[in-house]
């Protein structure tokens, strides 16, 4: 499997919903990085993925973003 990292924020409710998700579902090996802590993976998120929108997961270095599509690819890939 590709590598995933999980970018957020610290008071993004989408974020905490992806967060709430994984832990109900015990998802561990996505690497997750806050970009309010974190201003390397800020600039990273904002290169790579063209924006600084959170969530966002880096499947790979391909992003997805939406904390729905995020959740739908994680149950049909990872839970």
């Amino acid at each position: 499997m590709e590598k995933l990292t999980l970018y957020v924020g610290t008071t993004c409710p989408f974020c905490k919903k992806v967060e709430q998700f994984m832990d109900e579902h015990n998802i561990d090996g996505v690497e997750i990085k806050n970009i309010d802590e974190d201003k390397e993976a800020r600039e990273y998120l904002v290169e790579k993925g063209g924006k600084k929108q959170v969530p966002c997961l880096f499947i790979g270095d391909k992003p997805l973003y939406e904390s729905l599509d995020i959740i739908k690819y994680l149950k049909e890939n990872v839970a």
